[in-house]
């Protein structure tokens, strides 16, 4: 049996969003230093860190295949499945880059072991101010998580305004199926929509 959404639960699948941007960056910072210690390391023939890291180790970049996204906030759990290759990968971490320069003009991340930790301060205009705070773990090659919460003040929507705590779990399940094609995302209710589609502006 599927839990209602109500409209404070619908109205967090946007800070959804914006915590994914923020983690993404914080995976993609992290993975510099880790890439620049692991060269460091090497060329003073010392071993290389046992942790596997993206080709492109700039940009956050999940692994190309089907993933499969749960997300629990406010007491309610909505599921997404998206189909996602490399172009559509930098596609959205650049925009989430974007993003993330252009409303959040307080980012801090730190790495920490298995992960990072990560609190932003982001203007969403008449939504409001939302600080986020929280942590992702694991990688981009098979599951990863990410713990935060966000709290909204100043919303131009009373009931957006107050503090959310918000969980997202995504793993791989594989390569996509036939009759999916990258950026092709199904949300709740069987409704299918493609990222690639949506335009990005610059």
């Amino acid at each position: 049996m599927h839990r209602k959404f109500t409209i404070r639960s619908w109205r967090t699948t946007g800070r959804v969003a914006a915590v994914g941007a923020v983690a993404a960056l914080a995976l993609a910072a992290c993975q510099k230093k880790d890439e620049a210690t692991a060269k460091g390391d090497a060329a003073a023939g010392a071993p290389a860190a046992s942790a596997s890291l993206p080709a492109d180790p700039a940009q956050f970049k999940r692994k190309p295949g089907l993933w499969n996204q749960t997300m629990t906030s406010d007491g309610a759990t909505q599921t997404i499945k998206l189909c996602t290759d490399e172009a559509t990968e930098a596609k959205f971490s650049l925009v989430g880059q974007q993003m993330s320069e252009e409303m959040c003009p307080r980012n801090i991340i730190t790495p920490k072991p298995g992960g990072w930790t990560f609190e932003s301060e982001c203007s969403m205009g008449g939504m409001g101010t939302s600080v986020t705070k929280g942590e992702a773990t694991g990688d981009l090659n098979s599951r990863y998580t990410i713990k935060a919460t966000v709290v909204t003040t100043g919303s131009s929507m009373p009931q957006a305004n107050g503090t959310s705590k918000m969980e997202i779990t995504a793993v791989r399940e594989g390569d996509c199926p036939a009759g999916m094609k990258p950026g092709d995302m199904t949300l709740p209710g069987g409704i299918t929509m493609n990222l690639n589609s949506i335009p990005t502006g610059k």
